[in-house]
């Protein structure tokens, strides 16, 4: 039967990380479980303090801060009550926390990871991702034209750090922008630190530019790296064109899939399907190819002012503005009209380069359609 990251948990509460080993799925409960705030109940990682078991916290007072992202508080709850019932979890230990927020005139950034020691002698360093909300957003999109951005430098110093001081083989994962930290920090750490990588974990996170891909070396880690979405992803098809990655079952539709909690397992594996879907794949290359056809100033124009008017919908997150879209796009509009001249056209120019790219895909699709059904008829193979 199919069930969340939540039923794995009951499902195998008392099958040891010896018994089975770490697998795609305990990755993903360690990613979202990094989202939990531990500050003031996890040793920072400017102290070289005893790491604290799930128990310990559990009765700290201060327990109840755990949850303040409100949004998720009831699935968050669930998990970490799961987890300590959990002999895969139960005596793993944290450290090493850490969480940066910086609002500058130049950039604003959000960075937080924390360390996991697993009971079978392994680590999992995992950064925290964004949530649904507009500004979190807005980092990931900042990473289509800023390389790297705060977060990324960040990422690479916590990882040298952390491994300097507990050499252990490790994972190295998150979700969201955490997968994208990630990837970035195993290619730039410190050599000596790159071999003891076990393997690396991006769960629907943005990837890079071509030119980042390059000067970083993917390559040297390219076989370590496993990248997963859901059906019908957004954020993590951002510069996904020739990268391998695995697609997994969501129990809900559009950009809600992009919560980890809907992400459906079955037998202690994700329940996964062929590929993202059509039309989605289709919206998500178009939106690549439009991105690498601009200059960074007309980038970096576009997105501070998309999410500016975004910021004007009365919505502070992407599903609220799906949901209610009349009411949010009277809002954009409304906002648009308050554009200096310059900006407007600016914005214009750049939204109308991205119709003319999806137009010329169409035209090309159209095209090939019928090869396309003949080579599938030949082949025998079904129909996305």
């Amino acid at each position: 039967m199919k069930g969340t990251i939540i039923e794995y948990l009951k499902e195998y509460a008392d099958v040891s990380l010896a018994q089975e080993p770490m697998s795609d799925v305990d990755s993903l409960v360690l990613c979202q479980f990094s989202y939990l705030k531990f500050d003031g109940l996890v040793p920072p990682v400017t102290e070289n303090a005893r790491p604290v078991s799930l128990q310990q916290i559990y009765e700290h007072p201060d327990y109840e801060k755990l949850y303040g992202d409100e949004r998720y508080e009831k699935e968050n709850r669930a998990l970490f009550e799961a987890m300590r019932r959990c002999v895969r979890f139960r005596n793993m230990k944290l450290n090493c926390y850490i969480n940066i927020i910086e609002n500058q005139a130049d950039f604003e950034t959000q960075f937080s990871a924390v360390t996991f020691l697993l009971e079978d002698g392994a680590m999992y360093v995992a950064y925290r991702g964004t949530d649904e909300t507009i500004v979190g957003w807005k980092e990931d999109f900042n990473m289509a034209f800023l390389s790297p951005v705060p977060g990324q430098e960040f990422a690479i110093k916590y990882l040298n750090t952390v491994t300097e001081r507990m050499p252990r083989d490790f994972y190295i994962g998150g979700h969201s922008k955490g997968g994208n930290l990630a990837v970035y920090a195993a290619m730039n750490c410190d050599p000596s630190v790159q071999e003891r990588i076990i393997k690396i974990y991006s769960m629907d996170g943005p990837g890079f530019r071509p030119e980042v891909l390059e000067r970083c070396d993917f390559a040297r880690i390219e076989e370590k790296t496993c990248k997963i979405l859901p059906h019908s992803s957004l954020v993590g098809m951002l510069f996904e064109k020739d990268i391998h990655y695995q697609v997994v079952e969501s129990r809900t539709f559009g950009l809600a899939q992009h919560n980890p909690f809907t992400w459906l397992v079955r037998d202690g594996h994700f329940e996964t399907v062929s590929d993202i879907y059509e039309a989605r794949r289709f919206m998500d290359d178009t939106l690549n190819q439009w991105i690498l056809s601009l200059d960074e100033e007309s980038l970096r124009i576009f997105v501070d002012t998309l999410f500016q008017v975004l910021s004007a919908s009365e919505s502070d997150n992407l599903i609220d503005f799906t949901a209610n879209l009349k009411r949010s796009l009277t809002g954009v509009l409304g906002a648009m009209k308050d554009l200096d001249e310059d900006t407007q056209k600016a914005l214009k120019q750049t939204v109308k380069s991205l119709f003319e790219i999806a137009g010329l895909r169409m035209k090309q699709e159209l095209k090939t359609r019928p090869l396309k059904r003949e080579t599938k008829s030949k082949s025998a193979e079904p129909s996305l």
